[in-house]
């Protein structure tokens, strides 16, 4: 049976997949509806689309990568590498989306466009609606479901994952979706007044939501590649279970960190009674290890350094 971390990796990749196809088709079929229509906002929508399938093909290499088993060379392993590729994946939805649709919005509103048929249009939008529409079910599923696993509010859990990749593709495809109905408010104004000032606004209005987009889940990975500590909550009930221990009269110092959606590290100095011997504190530390990774089953690695209290040097 698959263990909750691989089911959960799986999972993200089959969320990822479905956003990619979908972008993909997308992308191409906006290409032409903008070549034909002479729309700029149908245009930045296939910018959009072809930023967003880049953004999925580098969501998918990181958690390939971040997958790996530690080794000698990377003993904690390579979880982390996730948080590079998806940093990565942000500057594409930047660069690839935000600058271009800001560079076609306001190259629109200074020289003006022709505007073509914007029949072909609005059939690539509805059908690039439903498409995305499914894609944003497919994300929040997983998302909703891990909210509900960790009993945490869907907006909170959001907020702080540490799987950037399916917070990626919510974000993405609500962005997407937001993005269609500015297109086609900017074919509609167009087509009823004559003027393309209406779709150049559209194309701007575009640019400023990817900008947005970029900027909150480059905030995310970079948070996550610093180094985030797990929630304050989670934290304090570590620390509680270390008391726990009859040998174990306070805990100096805790450090934890979050290294990938289901990995974390937790690193403390402990402090033992006086009269503990080696071979009790020996099973103490295999004993708080072993219930620290049965309530959290995300700590996957737990260090404990005897350390003498602040009362003075061990007898």
């Amino acid at each position: 049976m698959a263990t909750a971390e691989e089911q959960g990796g799986g999972e993200s990749t089959f969320t990822v997949i479905v956003a990619a196809v979908a972008n993909l088709g997308i992308a191409l079929a906006k290409a032409v509806a903008g070549v034909i229509s002479g729309s700029s906002a149908m245009l930045s929508e296939a910018a959009h689309s072809v930023a967003d399938t880049v953004t999925e093909i580098l969501l998918l290499t990181a958690l390939r990568r971040s997958g790996k088993p530690a080794d000698e060379d990377h003993p904690l392993g390579h979880g982390p590498e996730r948080y590079i590729w998806a940093l990565l994946a942000a500057v594409a939805t930047f660069v690839g989306g935000a600058v271009f649709s800001l560079y076609d919005g306001v190259h629109t509103l200074v020289e003006g466009e022709e505007l073509g048929d914007p029949l072909v249009s609005y059939i690539v939008l509805g059908v690039a609606f439903l498409l995305e529409g499914y894609s944003l079910r497919t994300g929040l599923r997983q998302a909703r479901g891990e909210a509900a696993r960790l009993r945490a509010p869907f907006r909170r859990y959001l907020r702080y994952t540490p799987d950037t990749a399916v917070k990626a593709v919510v974000l993405e495809d609500s962005a997407a979706l937001a993005g269609l109905v500015l297109a086609a408010g900017g074919l509609l104004g167009g087509q009823l007044t004559g003027s393309g000032a209406w779709d150049g606004a559209a194309s701007l209005c575009i640019g400023a939501l990817l900008l947005y987009v970029a900027w909150v889940l480059g905030r995310s990975n970079a948070e996550l590649l610093i180094g985030r500590p797990l929630p304050k909550p989670m934290r304090e009930r570590i620390r509680a279970e270390l008391l726990e221990s009859a040998h174990i009269v306070a805990v100096l110092e805790l450090t934890t960190l979050v290294q990938g959606p289901r990995e974390a590290l937790v690193a403390a100095k402990v402090d033992f009674r006086d009269v503990s011997t080696a071979a009790e504190i020996e099973g103490a530390c295999e004993q708080a290890e072993a219930r620290l990774r049965e309530v959290f089953p995300a700590v996957t690695r737990v260090y404990l350094d005897p350390t003498p209290g602040w009362d003075g040097p061990p007898s």
